[in-house]
């Protein structure tokens, strides 16, 4: 099967065995393999009740996984690292999203490609738009720049 690319986005707001939230990514990146580009780090506010900073970056990765497999082996890398399922919006170790896909659109249950919220986040936007500018949302058709420009969004 040929290798594709995908846009994973990668967020931590709480300290875990390998340290800081930025520390956490940095172990995130060793274990996601096959990463090709990284954004730098961006802190951020949380979304909900949390009330601690995020550490957010974006990684494209190349795989020969389709999504519903990548999407088992993130789910797999959070276990590991200590992530817990069940409160919305809360502290996280890690939390590790498929963004976008080269091929395009994914639906299934479970699992939509690309990421329902991804375009009116700025925590997401800003670092994709450091390493994916000109990649295109195959649902809107605007490329990252343009939706980034929409929002107001910068490097």
């Amino acid at each position: 099967m040929p290798t594709t690319s995908y846009a994973i986005a990668l967020g931590s707001n709480r300290r875990g065995r390998h340290g800081s939230p930025e520390a956490e990514l940095a172990a995130a990146l060793a274990a996601l393999g096959g990463v090709v580009a990284v954004s730098p780090v961006l802190r951020t506010p949380p979304l909900g009740p949390s009330k601690r900073r995020f550490a957010n970056a974006v990684a494209l990765i190349e795989s020969d996984e389709e999504p519903p497999e990548l999407l088992a082996r993130l789910k797999a890398i959070e276990r590991a690292f200590g992530r817990r399922r069940g409160r919305s919006w809360a502290a996280r170790v890690i939390d590790l999203d498929i963004i976008l896909w080269s091929e395009g659109a994914w639906g299934q249950k479970g699992l939509t490609v690309p990421h329902a919220a991804f375009r009116e986040r700025d925590f997401v936007l800003r670092p994709l738009l450091a390493v994916a500018a000109d990649w295109h949302d195959p649902v809107s058709g605007f490329s990252v720049r343009q939706l980034a420009a929409r929002r107001g969004a910068r490097r």
